[in-house]
């Protein structure tokens, strides 16, 4: 029955890597794959291990992950309502706004400075789907506009790296207490600059990045200054405010990053009741500006996404395979314990898994991981934890859909797969591989 629990996984990842030519979103998948593999668990009577690797009861089990799962989703649809809350009164214009340079080697350098620092404050994705909009009006000329988009990806994702709220992987090695904060920020701020720069420094030769772009006209600029509300400014700084206060409240308090995050997104729809976004305001508009108008505008098939990948990966992390010396351990261990013996150097087994991140979604790798490596052997802010987060956040640059950024950008801007693999794939590698070396460097792990 095993392997036919490792089938469903299979079968359902393939058909969420294909969801373009099938033409079925990716929720569907996963929800489905989530619930046949432990349905399979189940109907087999297969035995699963607990956290502490002991066997145990199914359904306890199964609600102790639905209980870790949980915290990632309520972080995640916190951080998407403020982002929401923010774009609904226009404070991201107050950033966008400032920007008035026409030459191309310069906004290369604004757009990817600008998108990493976003995605560490806010995450990879909010950051694109800024970014994006921000281009869109600088950069009229589509086929010019997708290099400095595929650029602001490998950026973001980047950015999103050393930050525990700018990348959904970071974040759950974070809530999972793998890494912590400062741990994160001092081990993987340098790798993360230099996986950014090395590949902007490169494309600045390049044609796409030379000369000047082609101008705004007057009506163009007065309809940019226009966008900002009476409530832009207070919105913004409130709103990313309130996300770097969750780090912050999870070091004093110790309590999970969900409980932080319910208290931002509080403070921040407490805000949001009372402004007044218009000069005139009336109380027929108010509804234009709510947390509920923003709770509506929320992706909530990516919230059910992660919990069906995630609660597919848990069913593997628990399931038990027998090992050669006959001890009972989670499949995903035990696929760990094969790797290991298989590729002795931990440093490539890392880089390994960010090759594999630009293929696959980088989520059920990352929880795949947390499950290959026993708190026992490696503890909170091990060096193996940090490059993992490098490796399943800036390897997804690599592909145009092996990150959340690049399938938003993909999305967004009609990107085509084969035409990012030819011009930027190549860069991302680059930056990747930098980014790793001066890490294993700086980590003393040679």
């Amino acid at each position: 029955m095993l392997t036919f629990v490792i089938l469903a996984f299979i079968l359902g990842y393939v058909t969420i890597v294909f969801e373009h030519p099938l033409k079925l979103d990716k929720t569907v998948p996963a929800l489905i794959m989530g619930a046949v593999c432990w349905a399979l668990i189940a109907l087999g009577h297969l035995e699963v291990v607990d956290h502490h690797h002991h066997v145990a009861d199914v359904e306890d089990v199964l609600l102790h992950h639905i209980g870790k799962v949980a915290e990632i989703l309520l972080f995640l649809i916190g951080a998407m309502t403020i982002v929401e809350l923010i774009d609904l009164h226009r404070g991201f214009s107050v950033i966008t706004n400032r920007i008035k340079t026409t030459k191309k080697s310069s906004m290369l350098w604004l757009i990817a400075i600008l998108a990493f620092f976003l995605s560490a404050t806010l995450d990879n994705l909010a950051s694109t789907i800024v970014l994006v909009s921000l281009l869109r009006k600088l950069v009229p000329d589509r086929k010019e506009r997708i290099w400095f988009v595929s650029m602001g990806v490998i950026a973001a994702n980047a950015g999103g790296a050393w930050s525990p709220i700018g990348d959904v992987t970071t974040t759950m090695l974070w809530i999972g207490e793998k890494v912590s904060t400062v741990g994160l920020i001092k081990n993987l701020v340098i790798p993360s600059i230099i996986c950014m720069v090395v590949p902007v420094v490169i494309a600045m030769f390049l044609p796409a990045f030379k000369g000047n772009l082609t101008l705004a006209t007057p009506d163009h600029e007065k309809a940019m200054s226009e966008e900002k509300l009476l409530s832009s400014r207070l919105m913004l700084l409130l709103g990313i405010g309130a996300l770097i206060f969750v780090p912050i409240f999870k070091t004093v308090t110790h309590l999970p990053p969900y409980v932080g995050m319910m208290l931002s997104l509080g403070i921040v729809w407490l805000a949001s009741e009372y402004v007044h976004p218009e000069e005139d305001f009336s109380e027929e508009r108010k509804h234009l500006y709510s947390a509920h108008h923003a709770l509506s505008r929320i992706e909530m098939s990516s919230i059910l996404f992660f919990l069906g990948i995630l609660v597919a990966v848990a069913a593997l992390e628990s399931v038990v395979k027998v090992a050669a010396g006959g001890e009972s351990m989670g499949f995903l261990m035990w696929v760990a314990e094969g790797m290991r013996s298989a590729i002795p150097n931990q440093n490539v087994v890392v880089i390994v898994l960010g090759f594999i991140s630009a293929i696959i979604d980088n989520v059920p790798l990352v929880a795949a991981s947390m499950g290959m490596y026993p708190i026992e052997d490696f503890a909170m802010d091990d060096q193996l934890w940090h490059f993992i987060a490098y490796s399943a956040g800036t390897g997804g640059s690599m592909l145009i859909i092996g990150s959340a950024a690049g399938v938003a950008a993909m999305g967004m801007e009609k990107i085509d797969f084969i035409w990012y693999f030819k011009k930027i794939s190549w860069l991302a590698f680059l930056g990747f591989i930098a980014g790793a070396v001066v890490y294993i460097f700086m980590s003393g792990s040679m």
